[in-house]
């Protein structure tokens, strides 16, 4: 009877056979012409764009292409033969993820097929109070109601929470220490934005009359959207 190899120190079996795989991928492909070698690239990071769940980060994709290359060019020109194509390669929550295009949402729920992504089918009054949040976050329930004009349920938070779209926030300095409420990478996700940067400018809402910053609380300040922190 022969002895293994004992393990490495802080190694578990699911970290040594990862290793193991990524010293079995040639990521330099020295032995390919340039134009191959850069090809070569692009597949490979489409691929893994394609096969993910989730937004792909910039050091996931760096396992599988030369350490010298450069995930934005390959990103670039990945996204230039995707032109005319109804998906695209979208910045999204720190990574990049295939997307279908708007233009081709109606195409899409007209068909009835069953789809892996999109968020999750909300009322009317729990997408604007997940707005709300998305906005003057961290904030609390209480302020909430205020900005509606009415109270704002334990159970729409609730919904909202079990969508995955809400955690919870640092607790407010007034009275009671209530709980804050602020949205999630999975938020980002959803509705395909890299930050919340990307959030439609606050001042167009209130001129249609679906926010107000000014009701929340009168001794709040409440950000622009260029305010609002990714």
């Amino acid at each position: 009877m022969t002895m293994g190899k004992p393990d490495e120190p802080g190694k578990t079996r699911t970290s040594r056979k990862k290793d193991a795989s990524e010293r079995l991928l040639d990521r330099e492909l020295v032995n390919l012409p340039p134009e191959l070698r850069w090809r070569e690239w692009m597949l490979r990071v489409e691929a893994v764009i394609f096969a993910a769940a989730e937004p792909v980060s910039r050091e996931t994709l760096a396992r599988v292409v030369g350490k010298d290359c450069s995930i934005d060019l390959l990103i670039d020109d990945l996204r230039e033969e995707l032109k005319g194509r109804p998906y695209d390669i979208v910045s999204v929550a720190g990574g990049w993820q295939h997307l279908t295009r708007p233009a081709y949402a109606s195409a899409i729920r007209a068909s009835q097929a069953s789809t892996g992504g999109g968020p999750p089918a909300l009322s009317d009054f729990e997408a604007m109070v997940l707005v709300a949040i998305a906005y003057f976050q961290p904030i609390t329930r209480g302020d909430l109601s205020k900005i509606f004009g009415k109270e704002v349920s334990r159970d729409t938070i609730a919904s909202l929470r079990n969508a995955n779209f809400l955690a919870s926030g640092p607790r407010s300095p007034t009275p009671g220490a209530p709980y804050t409420y602020v949205t999630t990478k999975h938020f980002l996700i959803a509705f395909g934005m890299e930050t919340l940067r990307d959030l439609p400018d606050i001042e167009a809402l209130e001129d249609a009359g679906l926010l107000s910053r000014t009701a929340a609380a009168p001794d709040r300040e409440f950000p622009d959207a260029d305010d609002v922190e990714p």
